[in-house]
């Protein structure tokens, strides 16, 4: 025989899960022992083992308790249906998946200033030519100009300063 806190440490399960089990008609409700403390048998362990290894497959205990009310050969339906359920939910934590690596591969792909400017420089480009390569930029499309700027990720005051002087080159 085997008391509630004996029997939940056998499934791995706190004692109010047992008792919470018990009061929504998961497990039998247990015999009372002497001095009234509930009482529970090895079937009680085996179905509750059962119980255990359902909700480790992920069913829900509103699944379970369908399963336990059904005959033997009904409890595949349930258990494809959760598998269904399983693959949508895979499916649907796989697309956010790609979501964040297609977040982080742009992230990383993102142009610096500083990576700009090194593209320029082996390019051939000095300064006075990025100068004159920005004012031109400025003059013929500003709005574009600006939306560079901040591609590049640069503090809006250093973009507003690089604009002014662009202006002045044209």
């Amino acid at each position: 025989m085997l008391t509630v806190s004996k029997l939940a440490r056998l499934c791995g399960l706190s004692r109010t899960t047992v008792l919470y089990y018990e009061s929504i008609g998961l497990v039998a409700p247990a015999r009372r022992g002497s001095g009234r403390y509930r009482v529970y048998g090895e079937t009680d362990l085996s179905r509750l083992r059962q119980i255990c290894a359902w909700r480790n497959a992920g069913l829900k205990l509103d699944d379970i308790q369908a399963i336990l009310a059904l005959p033997e050969s009904d409890v595949s339906a349930v258990l494809k249906r959760r598998l269904l359920e399983l693959d949508g939910e895979i499916r649907a934590k796989r697309n956010q998946q790609r979501a964040i690596l297609m977040l982080l591969r742009e992230k990383e792909k993102h142009m610096t200033k500083e990576k700009w400017t090194s593209i320029m420089s082996a390019a051939g480009f000095s300064d006075t030519d990025m100068r004159r390569w920005h004012g031109e930029f400025e003059r013929s499309a500003p709005g574009d100009h600006q939306e560079f700027l901040e591609y590049l990720h640069i503090p809006a005051q250093e973009i507003e300063a690089i604009r002014e002087w662009s202006r002045k080159l044209v």
